[in-house]
């Protein structure tokens, strides 16, 4: 009696199904950690650009806190163009926001009652997190402190 040794086509063959489903499971972890992690970068970036318009605002403390404040913004205005302190720090932020975060947009607003500022960093966030059913295409970071 001979014995059969080696492998079968058919056992080779269910091998390279095995391993090509856990090669493919395994592409799709990598592919979802850079997302995620682009994704995180971008809140980084957002939260560290909020937090620099509140340093300029510090930096500028006695025109920051007058009641209608030179530093309030909307989330959907035009950057300013004047040559004042306020002005050029806000038009230098948008410029940042805009630079580094995919279609970047800021606000600024001030409670002179309360003394609270309020600042708001939003960006597009869809294409990082395309197929991704728990979070919205859009990335916001808002930021409150006192001056």
């Amino acid at each position: 009696m001979k014995k059969n040794r080696g492998f079968s086509l058919l056992e080779v063959l269910v091998t390279l199904l095995v391993v090509s489903f856990g090669l493919l499971g395994i592409s799709a972890l990598i592919a979802n950690s850079l997302k995620f992690n682009q994704s995180a970068y971008a809140r980084t970036q957002a939260t560290w650009l909020a937090n620099e318009i509140i340093d300029r605002m510090r930096a500028n403390r006695v025109t920051a806190e007058v009641s209608v404040s030179p530093y309030a913004i909307a989330i959907d205005a035009a950057k300013p163009t004047g040559a004042s302190i306020p002005e050029v720090d806000l038009n230098q932020w948008l410029t940042a926001v805009n630079d580094n975060l995919p279609g970047g947009k800021g606000s600024v607003a001030y409670n002179a009652a309360s003394g609270k500022v309020t600042v708001s960093v939003e960006w597009d966030d869809s294409s990082r997190l395309s197929g991704s059913s728990a979070v919205t295409g859009s990335g916001k970071v808002e930021v409150e402190t006192r001056l």
